[in-house]
């Protein structure tokens, strides 16, 4: 019996010591395998070559940005519908602008079924560069299995725009509505003490209100009225339409789906809004004909703007190193102090880009492109502070707004030699403001009190624990009012306005780019391509390099996003990532408008919120 014991201890401390061994085996014949993609993306493989007739498939994913707001990640490397996609603007439309005069490309495939949105001069960005690639007489086809108003409007530009059977077109026009907190914090016996410098300064009524103040109400039924005529104004041009036949869409949806028998697929084209109702295959056919088939993948032959860029990057081989240079530098997200969480733009890194490219010589000129509802007051003159020393440098400095570039945003572009700005452009909301919560009576009513003893009159200053300590609050409020007369002094001096010019574009208020521009906050209406122009023009520069400057990956991320660019939605690399990546980091952060607060050393913020949530 104990040799038998003995025995089965043997048996099972081999075959414990045969798993381990095999478990480790496995662990470094995976790292080993990573290792070897990792080499081959470093020394092989460079040289990607392009098909001699193919469409350029233009499939944005996620959401329309300026710059990639977050680090690369193993969650990079998934399918897209995992992870929190997004499209660099830039990248759509270089490549649309390079297929426009490459014969290789017979067409543009505009698949938008994974578009998560973008606001509306974004859309336009990519909507100009689809028109300017029909003036080559290649066609664009645009086809889902429905479209809602982002998708729809970037489809509008194509030559011919499908949609499925049971699919439609689902437009709702513009609104701004959130949440008003002060009916619940009271029932909770939390104090919000808000301290705001600005009639039309709104970011914080939600805190002290139930509903929206006519003053924001008035502001921003102006604003959206602004941007829904764009859209409508536009889509009814390429559509030939009148813009009135957008309103009625939307207006009388039911009864446009009730006369087409609650077909929405059938209620738009009938309105107009797409040429055909069509399944996939049809589509597909089409295109085969257009462009011929790939065997391999048993579709029509095709290339994404991906792999597109970095063929024709390849190709041209172009050193421009001896180039002068125009640098842009993207703030983009909230603005906080110091360094930033994903998503944000910190003070710290923007001042090192500006100083890097102060110190090169080959940089000419700067162009600030900002797409931010502003943040920290502080951050805000930090980084200005820093763009008036790039200016004293010698090197103009031009301020290109993107979607949104109010308040802090549109603080720290009035360093600028020049300001550019998109017609639908929401900028403007100079104001500030500044807010203390007090839980003290919550508390209270749970039987909790806080009491003590301190050497001075503010020794419980800010402690949300407490009352507000009246001393604190003093002084919060001449801060606020100490900051809004630095932010009126900032931009009286930079647009040369009168203290009643001031007034009237002032307190808060939130305009549009054409009417920033009528009221003297924006010098020219246009794109990123024309403020580079610009910088350029005062630089004194005919040829040039445009540098876009960003915050340096780790050599992890490196890597990352060679892996992404050369292998993401193929199978090896979303095996990788699952066998690799933590599932702890596929859960999504929760960061809101709270998370700013204590990103101001002061509690003093330049932030429009009205700006984040138009939808």
């Amino acid at each position: 019996m104990r040799k038998a014991l003995r025995l089965l201890k043997v048996l099972l401390l081999a075959f414990w010591k045969t798993l381990t061994v095999s478990r480790r085996v496995a662990a470094n014949l995976i790292f080993l395998g990573f290792l070897a993609l990792v080499a081959f993306l470093g020394f092989g493989g460079r040289e990607p070559r392009l098909p001699a007739s193919a469409a350029l498939r233009v499939a944005p994913s996620g959401l329309l940005v300026e710059q990639e707001s977050r680090g690369v990640s193993w969650e990079d490397l998934l399918p897209e519908e995992e992870g929190a996609a997004e499209t660099v603007v830039r990248d759509l439309v270089e490549a649309l602008d390079l297929a426009k005069d490459d014969p290789r490309i017979r067409a543009v495939y505009l698949d938008l079924s994974r578009l998560g949105g973008g606001q509306l001069s974004k859309l336009q960005a990519v909507g100009a560069a689809l028109e300017r690639f029909r003036e080559s007489k290649k066609p664009v086809i645009a086809a889902g299995d429905y479209f809602l108003q982002s998708s729809y409007f970037l489809a509008a530009h194509a030559d011919r725009v499908y949609v499925a059977p049971l699919g439609g077109v689902f437009l709702k026009g513009y609104g701004i509505y959130r949440h008003y907190l002060h009916p619940a914090l009271e029932r909770l016996g939390v104090k919000v003490h808000v301290f705001r410098a600005g009639l039309y300064k709104s970011a914080a009524e939600p805190f002290e209100r139930s509903d929206m103040s006519e003053e924001d109400r008035t502001a921003n039924a102006a604003l959206l009225g602004v941007l829904w005529s764009a859209y409508k104004e536009e889509v009814a041009r390429l559509r030939r339409l009148e813009p009135a036949a957008i309103d009625d869409y939307v207006e009388r949806f039911p009864r446009h789906l009730a006369a087409a028998g609650g077909d929405a697929a059938e209620a738009a084209r009938a309105a107009g809004l797409v040429d055909d109702v069509r399944p996939r295959h049809a589509v597909r056919e089409e295109l085969l004909a257009i462009v011929g088939e790939d065997p391999a993948e048993r579709s029509f032959r095709q290339v994404d703007v991906a792999a597109y860029l970095r063929a024709r990057r390849a190709e041209t081989g172009r050193d421009e190193k001896e180039r002068p240079k125009v640098a842009v530098i993207v703030a983009q997200g909230v603005l906080v102090d110091g360094l930033p969480r994903a998503g944000r733009t910190g003070s710290a890194p923007l001042v090192q880009q500006i100083r890097r490219a102060v110190g090169d010589d080959a940089v000419r000129a700067l162009v600030l492109r900002v797409d931010s509802p502003g943040g920290s007051a502080l951050a805000a003159e930090t980084v200005l502070a820093e763009l008036e020393r790039a200016r004293l440098a010698g090197k103009p400095v031009i301020a290109s707004f993107g979607s949104v570039a109010a308040s802090g945003g549109y603080w720290i572009a009035c360093a600028a030699d020049e300001i550019w700005a998109a017609p639908t452009t929401v900028t403007g909301s100079i104001g500030v403001f500044g807010l203390f919560p007090s839980f003290a009576e919550g508390l209270q009513s749970l039987g909790i009190r806080n009491d003590g003893v301190g050497t001075t009159r503010l020794a419980d200053a800010l402690n949300p624990s407490r009352p507000l300590n009246p001393h604190a609050a003093e002084a919060l409020r001449l801060l606020v009012e100490r900051s809004y007369a630095a932010f009126l002094e900032r931009v009286g001096r930079s647009r040369g306005l009168s203290d009643e010019q001031l007034r009237r574009v002032a307190e808060g208020r939130v305009w549009s780019g054409r009417h920033a521009q009528e009221n003297g906050l924006v010098d020219r209406l246009g794109g990123i391509e024309e403020a580079v122009a610009a910088a350029a023009r005062r630089a004194g520069l005919e040829t040039y390099a445009v540098d876009y400057l960003e915050p340096p990956l780790s050599s992890k991320e490196k890597i990352l996003r060679e892996l992404r660019e050369r292998w993401a939605g193929r199978d090896l690399a979303r095996g990788l990532a699952r066998l690799l990546l933590p599932g702890e980091l596929l859960q999504p952060g929760i960061e809101g408008f709270l998370g700013l607060l204590f990103k101001d050393p002061r509690g003093i913020h330049a932030y429009c919120l009205a700006c984040e949530g138009i939808d």
